[in-house]
């Protein structure tokens, strides 16, 4: 079920809703919703805020480019 939420805030940003997404993802306490919303803090600019959310997914700070890291996410977690 959460899969479904990851996905669909992606998919919200996608259509340049990102309040939307950040809304949508802001409230899952788990680390796929914190690596979501590190994305999305990295895409708004705000890197200091991504940063401490990349920390509590336990990720890296995506190097690429922000269409590859929505990528990456994106299917990852249609995989899982």
């Amino acid at each position: 079920m959460k899969n479904v939420v990851y996905l669909k805030a992606l998919d919200l940003d996608k259509e340049g809703k990102w309040n939307e997404a950040h809304s949508l993802i802001q409230d899952f306490p788990d680390a796929n919703a914190a690596w979501i919303h590190a994305y999305l803090h990295r895409k708004e600019g705000d890197q200091w805020n991504a940063e401490y959310w990349y920390n509590r997914a336990d990720q890296p700070v995506f190097k690429g480019s922000l269409e590859e890291e929505w990528q990456h996410i994106y299917y990852t977690l249609s995989d899982s």
